[in-house]
C-alpha cells in the first residue's frame, strides 16, 4: 500500500503546468450554464464514473458499482479507472473541455476544484433539493472548508489521510531515547529529540522532508505543523493570506533550524526515507500503517504545536468526488453519489483502503472496525480536526507562490523569513483576489 501516497503526490504534479491552459480553457467551456441544467438535475439513466487506479480503491469501486447495478437495473453505472495521463487533473481538465467528462470522478483533488469551477466543469450539489442537508448530515463541519466562494459546494468531501508524525521506535532506542513515550509533545521537544537522535549517530537525518519547489510539498512539512500551531488556520482565511504571522514563522524557524543544523537533507531522495532506515521520522497519513508494517517499528503522535494539546490539528490530505457538468442523468448521479458514501458503502472504503472517510461520526459508527484495529484509531480521531487547501481561485499557483518562498528562505536561506513571507503573502493576497 506504499505506493498511496506516492501515486497521490504524482498525481498532481503536473497541476502547475497545467494551470495555466486550464485558464484558456475556461474561457471556451460552457459547463452546466449552457445546458438545460434543471433538467439535467432531475435526468435519470445510465451514467460513467471513474476512480483511481489504486488497487485497493478499485476492489472497492468495482464492488460499489455492482452493489448499485444489482438493484438498479434502469440506472446501470459503468466504472473504470482515471485514463492514463501526467496527472488526473490534467485528465479531468481536458475532459471538461471535450465535453466528455464522466459524471462521477471518485479522486477529486480538492487544489484542483477552485480551476475546474472556473471552467463550468462541476454542478454544485447544493443544487439537488437534499444536497446541503446531505452534505451537513454526512460532514458536518468540515464541509465549510470545501465551499466555494459563491457559497455553493462542489465536491463532496468523502476520505481524508490526516498527517500525523511517525518515528522509527528501533533508531530511537538506539539512540537511548524512550521509544515509547518519545519526547514529541512540542515543537522545542521535537527539535531537542531530532538533535539528539543524530548527535547519537544512530541515524543520519532525524526527518528528511523533500526540499523540491513543487507546490504541493509543502502539505507534507508546513502546513502540517502550521496547522496545529494556529488552532486551524488555513494558509488562506477570507482572502487574506495567514501565514505571515507569528505561528507561520515559529514552523517556519524551525525548519531552519534543521536544515541548519543538518538535521534534515536539502537533497532529494530518490525512495522512503523512513522505510530505508535513512530518517528516524516522517510525515504520513494512515496509508503508511500497511506500507510500513513489514519495514519499520514504528509510532505515531500528533504533530507537535509550539504547546503541547491534546486536540491539535493537521493537513487532510483529502480527496473528493465531484459531479461534472458533462452529465446528462444527473439525478442518477446524485444518487449514486449518495449511495456510494452511504454508512455501509464508507464502512467499506475503510475497511479495504485504511483511508478515513469524512463522516462526523466516524469513530461511533465504526467503533466496532476501530476495537479489531487499533493502530488506525488515532487517525479517526485526528480527522475530526483537519485542515484542507484553502478553497480559493488560482489554488495551484498559491501555493507555488508559497513554496517558492519557503524553499527561498526556509531551505535555502536565499532570503530571510521575514521578507520571504511578507512578499508572499501580498502576491498570494492578490491572485486570491483574482477571478
Amino acid at each position: 500500500m506504499k505506493h498511496i501516497k506516492t501515486t497521490a503526490r504524482r498525481l498532481t504534479m503536473s497541476a502547475v503546468a497545467v494551470a495555466g491552459s486550464m485558464v484558456l480553457a475556461a474561457c471556451s467551456s460552457g459547463g452546466s450554464d449552457s445546458k438545460d441544467a434543471s433538467g439535467a438535475l432531475t435526468a435519470t439513466g445510465p451514467i460513467k464514473v471513474w476512480y483511481s487506479n489504486n488497487e485497493f480503491e478499485v476492489q472497492w469501486a468495482e464492488k460499489m458499482v455492482a452493489d448499485w447495478n444489482n438493484a438498479n437495473p434502469d440506472e446501470q453505472v459503468t466504472g473504470q479507472q482515471i485514463p492514463a495521463g501526467k496527472s488526473s487533473e490534467e485528465v479531468i481538465g481536458a475532459a471538461i473541455t471535450a465535453g466528455n467528462a464522466p459524471c462521477l470522478v471518485f479522486n477529486t483533488a480538492p487544489v484542483a476544484v477552485p480551476q475546474f469551477q472556473k471552467q463550468g466543469g462541476l454542478v454544485a450539489l447544493d443544487s439537488f433539493p437534499d444536497g446541503a442537508d446531505y452534505l451537513a448530515e454526512r460532514t458536518g463541519d468540515l464541509t465549510d472548508q470545501y465551499q466555494s466562494s459563491d457559497g455553493k459546494t462542489y465536491q463532496m468531501p468523502w476520505k481524508s489521510n490526516p498527517v500525523v508524525l511517525f518515528y522509527n521506535k528501533d533508531i530511537f532506542t538506539a539512540a537511548g531515547l524512550d521509544a515509547e513515550n518519545p519526547k514529541l509533545a512540542t515543537q522545542a521537544e521535537f527539535l531537542d529529540t531530532a538533535r539528539a537522535l543524530v548527535e547519537s549517530g544512530a541515524v543520519q537525518n532525524a526527518i528528511w522532508p523533500s526540499p523540491a519547489s513543487d507546490f504541493f510539498q509543502s502539505w507534507f512539512d508546513f502546513y502540517p505543523f502550521y496547522a496545529a500551531n494556529s488552532n486551524g488556520a488555513s494558509l488562506v482565511e477570507d482572502g487574506k493570506a495567514t501565514f505571515d504571522s507569528d505561528a507561520g514563522k515559529q514552523v517556519a524557524t524551525m525548519f531552519e533550524t534543521l536544515y541548519q543544523e543538518n538535521l534534515a537533507s536539502k537533497e532529494v531522495y530518490q525512495g522512503d526515507s523512513f522505510a530505508e532506515g535513512k530518517s528516524a521520522m516522517s510525515l504520513a497519513g494512515p496509508w503508511a500503517i500497511n506500507a510500513y508494517k513489514d519495514a519499520v517499528n514504528w509510532g505515531a503522535v500528533a504533530i507537535p504545536g509550539a504547546e503541547a494539546q491534546d486536540d491539535g490539528y493537521t493537513f487532510s490530505d483529502a480527496k473528493n468526488i465531484g459531479l461534472y457538468s458533462a452529465c446528462e442523468n444527473q439525478g442518477t448521479a446524485w444518487e449514486v453519489l449518495k449511495f456510494a458514501t452511504s454508512e455501509e458503502q464508507d464502512g467499506s472504503l475503510l475497511a479495504l483502503t485504511g483511508q478515513m472517510p469524512m463522516r462526523e461520526d466516524l469513530t461511533s459508527t465504526y467503533a466496532d472496525y476501530f476495537a479489531a484495529n487499533p493502530a488506525y484509531e488515532q487517525f479517526a480521531d485526528q480527522a475530526a480536526r483537519t485542515v484542507e487547501v484553502p478553497n480559493v481561485s488560482n489554488s495551484v499557483e498559491v501555493w507555488q507562490t508559497f513554496r517558492t518562498a519557503y524553499a527561498a528562505s526556509v531551505v535555502f536561506e536565499n532570503q530571510s523569513i521575514d521578507e520571504a513571507f511578507q512578499d508572499a503573502a501580498e502576491k498570494i493576497d492578490q491572485l486570491v483576489a483574482q477571478n
